[in-house]
């Protein structure tokens, strides 16, 4: 608590400038009111594909699993104590400051896709893709004032948020890429003409924050700003890309991704046998991780397309995503903390027509390597539906099936996810998506995957937790509602988050926990964003924070990312 008085009184300064920073600074960088929205540009897509004793062993590994014995507690009150990112909501990517591989926005609020480029951002150094003259759809410019070829419904969603999309597969198809040439990208097309004539793009993000919080030394169970009261490198990435047509239908096309990341939030992607030891086996504060790498080959002619991806990627299901441009808030729901991050695999996205597609694969497990003494053959199928009002979508299925065994110190969560979105108007301004989900595993531990580390402040759950016969369960229910009321801003509340840990395998506590958060994004430019929220956060049967000793949390956090 001294260091939440401490620390009170500046970060409210912070939070202040911050919104006020949309008055002044967004006035300075920003155009005439009559031009272009920089905000609206093309978005990126969703998480569909965005750690261990005592606390939780969560902060241990591939998706953290709060590993928190609570006989290890006992032994030592003092301690306590976690894994990707693409494309449409809860792909890969996306925001509409970040990557847009979802959709574009519509024509009144972006640049990208006109053949004659439309003023950018003052002094943002960004250009649109029709700027920069790469082909939204088989190489080839649109004809003036007109938005991008897409073969799918309108981008149901306001540019402003992360994605234009609903939540589904990374890429969908029938979606050109329209996001915003970054400064990296227009440098090296600069230097090498042969990279622009490819389509392959190279750029990235940093994202820095800080909490001030009732906790002193650890946030644990909340995610990703683990450390209290201090200024901390939450993600630096670089991500090198070339993404297939799949606009076009008249020929096979291919794609790639690499997207490596440093800082805190390695430790809820890392996955066991991805160089995993310096979590697993050093509980580190830092360190590297290749969230994402992986093939895409599009195939047109079955069904209405098809892609085929394979590799290392982001989980499917969530709202939420591993990579900061493509999230609403800072901070992450208690749900999304403990569920699967990452897999590597196989899977087929197809398209049956513009209302449904499906995806089927075969994975190592969740946050597992296949060449790692954990993995399992793993199967996965989901649904993506959107309404024929457009004003509606469902994308659900199972993310993870097998023998559901514990194994090689490590998770194997079976896992179903179900989210709901609904628009409440044709802009696209003013929405609500709640997802679902039911995880469970057999004969697991405590605090679920074992950081074989030493302990740290940040996180002292290590070593293995008690086993728990039969079955794990846990429950997750969490609700996003967001409304975009300027230009340049739009409110996040996140009033419904809840995890039901039933015997404390996810977290170390056998509890139910609820959070609720309220936050506001602010757009400087294309390349400049802002994230204040405050959060609280409470367990009704356990002390799961600050190292096992608080029942609840309050947190004043906010964070920043500059694109590159």
């Amino acid at each position: 608590m001294s260091a939440f008085g401490r620390n009170v009184k500046w970060m409210c300064v912070l939070l202040l400038v911050s919104f006020f920073g949309g008055a002044v600074p967004g006035r300075l960088c920003a155009d005439d009111d009559a031009k272009s929205d920089p905000a609206a540009k093309p978005t990126a897509a969703v998480k569909t594909e965005v750690p261990a004793s005592e606390t939780a062993q969560m902060a241990g590994v591939s998706k953290p699993n709060l590993h928190a014995a609570s006989v290890a507690l006992s032994e030592r009150a003092s301690s306590t104590s976690g894994v990707s990112g693409s494309t449409t909501m809860s792909s890969d990517s996306g925001s509409t400051i970040l990557d847009s591989t979802n959709g574009p926005v519509r024509p009144d609020e972006m640049n990208a896709g006109l053949s004659t480029p439309v003023a950018a951002e003052t002094g943002s150094g960004v250009k649109t893709v029709a700027e920069t003259e790469q082909a939204p759809a088989a190489g080839e410019a649109p004809a003036n004032n007109q938005e991008p070829k897409r073969r799918a419904l309108p981008a149901p969603l306001d540019g402003v948020f992360p994605s234009t999309d609903y939540l589904g597969p990374t890429p969908l198809i029938g979606v050109p890429d329209t996001d915003p040439v970054y400064p990296l990208t227009k440098a090296l097309w600069d230097i090498a003409p042969a990279l622009k004539k490819a389509r392959i793009k190279a750029y990235g993000w940093v994202n820095a924050g800080i909490s001030v919080s009732t906790s002193n030394k650890s946030n644990i169970p909340e995610s990703y700003a683990i450390v209290p009261n201090r200024l901390e490198l939450d993600q630096a990435v670089l991500r090198i890309e070339r993404l297939p047509d799949t606009v076009q239908t008249d020929h096979v096309d291919w794609g790639f991704r690499v997207t490596p990341m440093y800082g805190i939030d390695y430790r809820w992607t890392t996955s066991q046998g991805w160089i995993s030891g310096q979590l697993l086996n050093h509980n580190r504060l830092y360190g590297f991780d290749p969230v994402e790498a992986y093939a895409l080959l599009y195939i047109p002619h079955v069904a209405q397309g098809m892609v085929i991806k394979a590799g290392r990627y982001i989980s499917p299901p969530d709202i939420e995503a591993q990579l900061a441009p493509d999230n609403y808030l800072f901070t992450h729901s208690l749900m999304f903390t403990v569920d699967c991050y990452t897999q590597t695999g196989i899977n087929a996205d197809i398209k049956l027509n513009d209302h449904w597609s499906v995806m089927a694969g075969i994975h190592a497990g969740d946050d597992v390597a296949p060449w790692n003494a954990a993995a399992h053959p793993t199967g996965m199928f989901m649904v993506r539906w959107v309404s024929k009002s457009n004003n509606d979508s469902i994308y659900g299925g199972i993310d993870s099936v097998n023998n559901g065994n514990f194994k090689g110190g490590h998770d194997n969560l079976q896992q179903s996810n179900v989210t709901w979105t609904h628009r409440f108007n044709e802009g696209g301004t003013l929405l609500t998506s709640t997802e679902a989900y039911y995880i469970y595993q057999f004969h697991a531990l405590v605090g679920g995957t074992v950081n074989n580390g030493p302990p740290h402040a940040w996180f002292e759950a290590v070593g293995p937790g008690t086993l728990i016969p039969g079955n794990a369960p846990a429950i997750g229910v969490v609700n996003y509602t967001e409304w975009k009321f300027s230009k340049r801003d739009f409110l996040s509340v996140r009033p419904i988050d809840y995890l039901v840990d039933v015997k404390g395998e996810r977290t170390g506590f056998a509890t139910t926990y609820a959070s609720w958060t309220v936050g506001v994004t602010h757009r400087f430019n294309e390349l400049l964003s802002v994230r204040p929220e405050v959060r609280y956060e409470y367990a009704w049967s356990a002390r799961p924070w600050d190292n096992g000793t608080r029942r609840g949390q309050l947190m004043f956090a906010i964070d920043g990312i500059a694109r590159f």
